[in-house]
């Protein structure tokens, strides 16, 4: 068996799940969240713990019964503590300023770049250069912050542009002056 697929994932007091078929939703104190398990594997939930089985020991069902526990440990985790990213802005000018539709970025283009967020993502600001992506759903706020730093990624030569918080960049030397011999 797969090490991590064998392994229950415990349901902490006051979260619950729902089993439907092939669609999982688990209902906790920061949310809810569903998810549809592939149709070869099965979801039960035994004694308050929510247990991944595979038909076979095909390669595939091994691969995917790791893959479904850790995705179903995920909501479970989503939804009593749930998951968060923070962002930092570099640059002279640059700045963001949270709306309710999402984020206002001030990246250095000629206009703000508005950004909205999906149901279920909360985002803030803290001094206009630290922005914080919220959420119950791991896939969702990892998403959400990827495309936040898609619209400046940090520039190898100066280091201005957004990036994740502790993120190295690593820079490069510019060009020299050099003597032009003729």
């Amino acid at each position: 068996m797969s090490r991590i697929g064998k392994r229950p994932v415990p349901l902490p007091k006051g979260v619950t799940a729902q089993i439907d078929g092939s669609r999982l939703t688990v209902k906790g104190p920061k949310g809810e969240i569903g998810r549809t398990i592939h149709a070869e594997l099965s979801v039960a939930l035994e004694d308050g713990t929510l247990v991944v089985r595979r038909p076979s020991d095909e390669s595939r069902h091994k691969a995917l019964h790791g893959l479904t526990r850790t995705l179903v440990a995920n909501m479970v985790e989503g939804v009593t503590k749930g998951f968060s990213k923070a962002l930092e802005i570099q640059g002279v000018g640059y700045k963001a300023e949270a709306k309710p539709f999402g984020v206002q970025l001030v990246v250095g283009f000629s206009h703000p770049v508005p950004y909205h967020a999906p149901q279920g993502i909360k985002i803030s600001v803290d001094n206009n250069v630290l922005v914080k992506i919220e959420g119950v759903d791991k896939e969702l706020v990892g998403q959400v912050a990827a495309e936040l730093r898609n619209v400046r990624p940090p520039e190898p030569y100066k280091g201005k542009g957004i990036r994740y918080v502790g993120e190295q960049v690593r820079r490069k030397a510019g060009k020299t002056a050099q003597a032009v011999a003729k």
